[in-house]
């Protein structure tokens, strides 16, 4: 079974996208910001990560960019999630180390199919 690690600061959002990911067979890990995240990541080594952009402490930005220099966890899919629907909020979270990009609210159809098209083969 995937694991996936949620990272949502609003904890009605949260708690909508877990229960709906875990009604769907994955198994889910949650943080509530930046710093939670980074240690979730190397505590319980998800399949993929869902990173909200804009948390409290240390940002999605941070955090991303965080993983993705630690040779330990650099090959951890990450999906940004966020309320920005510009082009350069793309870019940016592309530049950052993120895999996609998905804006809020989050279209779950289009989401599931991102998550199956990131996961390690292993994950599957």
């Amino acid at each position: 079974m995937p694991k996936l690690l949620v990272v949502e600061d609003n904890e009605m959002n949260r708690t909508m996208l877990v229960r709906r990911l875990r009604r769907r067979g994955f198994e889910v890990v949650e943080a509530e910001n930046g710093w939670e995240a980074v240690a979730a990541v190397r505590l319980h080594h998800p399949d993929l990560v869902l990173m909200d952009m804009n948390l409290p402490d240390l940002d999605g930005w941070a955090a991303t960019r965080t993983l993705k220099s630690d040779l330990s966890t650099a090959a951890t899919p990450v999906i940004a999630l966020t309320a920005h629907a510009m082009s350069a909020d793309r870019e940016h979270a592309l530049a950052v180390g993120c895999n996609d990009y998905v804006t809020k609210p989050i279209d779950l159809p289009q989401l599931l199919i991102l998550i199956e098209t990131l996961l390690p083969a292993r994950a599957q």
